[in-house]
């Protein structure tokens, strides 16, 4: 027998729902028939009904259903909640008035780019706002977990919230490098949080940490016990963070960027992990990022969120399909794509306003005949740079004497050339060396033997005294703009002190105008001149990278991962003004990133590297079409659809 829900009670208090998902698309079978009878009459908010099945098949999909039963609560309700905070004198809204529910068992995903309120909502309910600067203005966080009487986080004080956090709530930050304590071994780190929520010795604590190591799959456990963080590499420290969140088994599981900045493979193989272990305890999630590429692999709802508001909340599909709000169009539009190669990536600008959406006709794709004619021009040139056999090596272990008995192989043999105003991309997991080869090109590292040619001089010959002159034609764009600014000094003081170094401009108040131009040409304002570093957001920092690249007036850039850890609209605008400039200046590009999809939408040609050694290398559209080596295929295969 079918049911219909004209067959069921109406619950009290139905009201309509503007921006939630839309509740047709939950009555399909797990075929993706929709059974005709089980749609309802409205889009509305239907809180308080029983799981409904059909006659074919099990739950609704997705894998759990929102209509529950009319006197139990969901596991946790936000309702109407408002954040401030107080800058300067001023008070902003962080979020503003944002409501939804989760279910145990249910995957939610927050979306947003920096500044939306997604991790602000977070803390939150974590209750790890300050206060002040921090307060809240309005609503309730409701959590039930017993499915009896609902507790309000909001109003919780510290010691009763310390009760919940962690124990029946957890969270997974950001950057594990830095929410990891540096002074104590990772296993240390895990004990505590199982010593203060549960009452066993330190024996017990400390086998129940080693089985959780097990659990999130990480390589020798017992090892990996006695490390510290920095010992470990980035999914490794991740993996640390989880089995710490898991620990006591929590209820609510807010996982916030867990993958922001991870090689593909690694990020694939935490968010495998993440459903395995939704699976195993039932937790519910809440699943923070800015890229709905990631999004899509694992959340049953996405809700948007932007400048504090969610502007749509829909059923995972419904939103990849049919998206509404021009936001959600916008991040979806604005990732690289890889079947198709456009001349400039859509940006979220272009979305939101009204007079650029005309504008997205302009979209050029580049069909492949004009690739092929620009690379007959490209490659019969002379090559700017050539590298022959280069090895760079590092210490591993030490006789007693200090002689080196094993070496880390980082960069082993590699042989290749760059062509002027080619974009040469680099590509591989962490570790593989691509780093360390764009680090020593520059003679920033010491090569072990080898040969660097940059126009036909040999570098590896040249004292750090000799080299200068060529630093201004060589230029490197680092991964983390915050760290490779000084953040003592102003905006405008690191772009005019290349400039000073080498002896660029007449005066001081020439260098000023200089920089002042370079920053209108990387979109920022002469505002921004006597700024600090700590003002800017993270895709204004790395412009003024580039900036300060720019100022030598270089040739040749590296640009090392300078766009993996910022938002998919903020790295769609880098990219874009990296393809601008160089159409513009001519110039040559060596373009490292663990992220193919980047890498191809930006490169010529394409390296792949592994353990040090060169896999492949290809023409960036043959080499997706058609890879030669197992790795490679790897690689694009954890590319997030």
């Amino acid at each position: 027998m079918k049911i219909s829900i004209s067959m069921l009670p109406q619950p009290e208090g139905l009201q309509q729902h503007s921006t939630g998902p839309a509740r047709t698309n939950e009555f399909v079978h797990s075929d993706g028939q929709r059974p005709v009878d089980m749609k309802p009459r409205c889009n509305a908010s239907l809180k308080g009904w029983n799981k409904i099945y059909c006659n074919v098949c099990q739950p609704i999909s997705p894998k759990f259903s929102y209509f529950r039963s009319f006197k139990t609560m969901a596991l946790l309700e936000v309702n109407n909640l408002g954040i401030s905070f107080t800058s300067e004198g001023t008070r902003f809204k962080a979020v503003d008035g944002i409501s939804y529910t989760l279910e145990r068992g249910q995957t939610l995903g927050i979306v947003g780019e920096s500044g939306s309120g997604k991790s602000v909502s977070a803390l939150s309910i974590m209750g790890l706002i300050p206060i002040p600067p921090g307060r809240i203005n309005s609503g309730s966080v409701l959590f039930n977990p017993d499915n009896q009487q609902a507790v309000d986080l909001l109003k919780l004080d510290e010691s009763a919230m310390r009760s919940y956090r962690g124990n029946h709530i957890s969270m997974i930050f950001q950057e594990p490098m830095t929410s990891l304590n540096p002074v104590y071994t990772c296993g240390r780190q895990v004990m505590e949080t199982l010593l203060i929520h549960r009452d066993i010795t330190k024996k017990e604590a400390r086998a129940k940490t080693i089985d959780l190591f097990n659990e999130v799959k990480l390589p020798r456990p017992e090892s990996i016990f006695k490390s510290y963080p920095h010992e470990i590499s980035g999914g490794q420290k991740q993996r640390v963070m989880i089995a710490m969140a898991i620990a006591c088994n929590p209820a609510i599981l807010i996982a916030d960027e867990p993958t922001t900045a991870l090689d593909v493979t690694v990020q694939k193989s935490i968010l495998e992990l993440l459903k395995s272990l939704q699976q195993k305890h039932n937790m519910a999630i809440i699943f923070i990022t800015h890229d709905l590429g990631v999004i899509a692999e694992i959340a049953d709802e996405i809700a948007v969120m932007y400048q504090g508001k969610i502007v749509e909340h829909a059923v995972s599909n419904e939103l990849f399909n049919h998206p509404k709000h021009p936001y959600t169009k916008g991040l979806l539009a604005c990732r690289p794509r890889l079947d198709k190669r456009f001349e400039h990536l859509p940006t979220v600008g272009d979305f939101m306003e009204e007079s650029s959406r005309s504008a997205l006709n302009l979209f050029k794709e580049i069909q492949d005949e004009q690739r092929k004619k620009n690379h007959e021009k490209l490659y019969v040139q002379a090559p700017v740079l050539e590298v022959n056999n280069l090895q760079t090596w590092f210490p591993d272990k030490r006789s007693f004497f200090g002689r080196t008995k094993e070496w880390v192989k980082a960069v082993d043999d590699i042989n290749f050339m760059v062509y002027p105003g080619e974009t040469l991309g680099l590509v591989g997991e962490s570790g593989c060396g691509k780093t360390t080869l764009g680090r020593t090109i520059l003679k920033l590292i010491d090569a072990k033997d080898g040969s660097i040619k940059y126009k036909g001089q040999e570098l590896r010959n040249l004292n750090q005294k000799q080299f200068r002159r060529f630093r201004k034609d060589l230029q490197i764009i680092f991964q983390d703009p915050y760290s490779s600014l000084n953040p003592r000094i102003t905006i405008g003081s690191a772009i005019t002190e290349p400039m000073n170094v080498h002896g660029i401009g007449k005066g001081r108040k020439t260098r000023r105008e200089k920089a002042i131009e370079l920053l209108h040409r990387v979109d920022l304002s002469e505002n921004h001149f006597n700024r600090y570093p700590h003002e800017l957001s993270g895709g204004q920092r790395q412009r003024v990278c580039i900036a300060r690249a720019l100022a030598l007036e270089p040739e040749f850039i590296i640009c090392d991962e300078s766009v993996s850890a910022l938002d998919v609209s903020v790295q769609a605008q880098v990219l874009n003004l990296l393809n601008e400039l160089k159409r513009e200046f001519n110039f040559t590009y060596i373009f490292i990133s663990h992220d193919l999809s980047v890498v191809k939408f930006m490169s010529d040609r394409i390296i792949v590297m592994k353990d040090g050694k060169i896999q492949e290398s290809a023409e960036a559209d043959e080499l997706y079409r058609n890879p030669q080596t197992e790795y490679t295929r790897k690689l694009i295969e954890a590319i997030p659809e």
